[in-house]
């Protein structure tokens, strides 16, 4: 089972885990709601997971442009 980290915003890969059992709560997903999750995790039919995140460029882009948190996408 493979956990692809993806930044929400331009679909750079931020991370990945390979991992073959790991728990919610070591992943931090037990602090999530219900609709965080929907939102936040993509589960795959093979097992692996995609993990919407923000990388550091997308991250130091919304600080400087507080705008942009209005928009899905804000990279071009």
């Amino acid at each position: 089972m493979a956990i692809n980290y993806v930044c929400r915003h331009c679909n750079h890969q931020v991370g990945k885990l390979d991992q073959q059992s790991v728990s919610a709560q070591q992943l931090g997903f037990d602090h999530l709601n219900d609709s965080e999750r929907l939102e936040m995790i993509d589960y795959k039919t093979n097992g692996d997971m995609t993990v919407k995140t923000i990388c550091e460029d997308c991250q130091e882009a919304l600080q400087r442009n507080p705008q942009f948190h209005e928009l899905e996408t804000f990279i071009q």
